[in-house]
């Protein structure tokens, strides 16, 4: 076997061990609310009571919202511009046809379109490390550390998705490096911390086949520096940065997040829904609240039902992990 063994083997090879260990550190147990993170090893989510919604708002006639929100007329010219706008749009398309094209007929019909957008917070609390770089331990010899609720962080603007990180006070726990058991180092497994490999060039005779003189890759000697490690044998520890010890800490991640849904009434239009879903319209009704109620007695009983069922697709789906901040 063609190997070179370093003679200090305190040096261990730890190149195929797992990154993380399997359980946190036995010392973090009893940390108030976290108990549930040491057993299962994974995290979890924490949600508070949603408040009390306030009294629904109904308007007071649809037929006053839609008598005043009426979609204008449709013209010849600007469907025609339309037209010319989406061939210009087209790299390979002819504004030709479209601007000789003869409109003989302009067909309107109404689509109502009902969009709820729900915007959450969720928390999940996990632990994790970084390297010990000497500087103060934040703890539970310096208090009781706080729930995943009672730590209060600054909260996005609405309806913007964000995720945060926050090290949840006085969980913090200095342990030896559980990668390379504090050595700060491990054993080159390119070379078995020899610091030097068999020569690929020759395969180790010292001479190429079928040519004179000695191998110049190895200059004959049949062996070549390591480039995994330079050379040294050993290789700095990834999971410590050398620094030989690790903070193990408990971690909050935020992440707010938004929901939508959104339906088109039953029309007639031979159009794609992902352009409908992006066409611009006049806006009938809208409402914003910490939680909004369904849309009743609409004239197009669709809408209605729609509407009931986002609401209750959304507190189904999200009231169960995260809170909702506002719809």
């Amino acid at each position: 076997m063609d190997r070179d063994l370093s003679e200090d083997d305190s040096v261990a090879d730890l190149s195929f061990e797992a990154e993380s260990p399997v359980a946190p550190p036995a010392e973090l147990e009893g940390l108030p609310s976290y108990d549930w993170l040491l057993q299962r090893g994974r995290g979890q989510v924490f949600f508070p009571m949603l408040e009390a919604p306030g009294q629904p708002w109904e308007p007071a006639s649809w037929s006053s919202f839609l008598e005043h929100s009426r979609v204008p007329s449709v013209t010849e010219e600007v469907a025609r511009e339309a037209l010319l706008s989406f061939v210009s749009s087209r790299c390979c398309y002819s504004s030709a046809a479209a601007r000789d094209l003869i409109i003989r007929e302009l067909k309107q019909e109404t689509v109502f379109r009902y969009r709820l957008e729900t915007f959450s917070e969720s928390r999940i609390s996990e632990w994790t490390f970084q390297p010990f770089t000497k500087h103060s331990v934040d703890g539970p010899q310096s208090g009781a550390s706080p729930r995943l609720w009672d730590m209060k962080v600054q909260v996005p603007p609405m309806f913007q998705e964000d995720i945060r990180k926050f090290q949840v006070p006085h969980s913090s726990l200095v342990k030896e490096c559980h990668k390379c058991h504090g050595r700060g180092c491990y054993k080159c497994s390119g070379c078995h911390g020899g610091g030097m490999v068999r020569c690929s060039s020759c395969s180790g005779t010292k001479r190429k086949a079928r040519q004179p003189g000695r191998c110049r890759r190895c200059s004959g000697s049949g062996r070549r520096r390591c480039s995994t490690c330079s050379g040294r044998g050993n290789k700095m520890c990834a999971t410590c940065q050398g620094a030989r010890r690790l903070v193990h800490f408990v971690q909050l991640v935020i992440m707010w997040k938004n929901s939508l849904f959104e339906f088109v009434s039953q029309h007639q239009l031979h159009c794609p829904a992902e352009l409908l879903s992006q066409a611009r319209g006049e806006n009938l009704f809208r409402d914003e609240n910490s939680v909004v109620y369904p849309i009743v007695d609409f004239p197009l009983r669709e809408i209605s039902l729609a509407s009931q069922r986002a609401i209750a697709d959304h507190s189904a789906l999200l009231t169960s992990r995260a809170r909702i901040l506002q719809q």
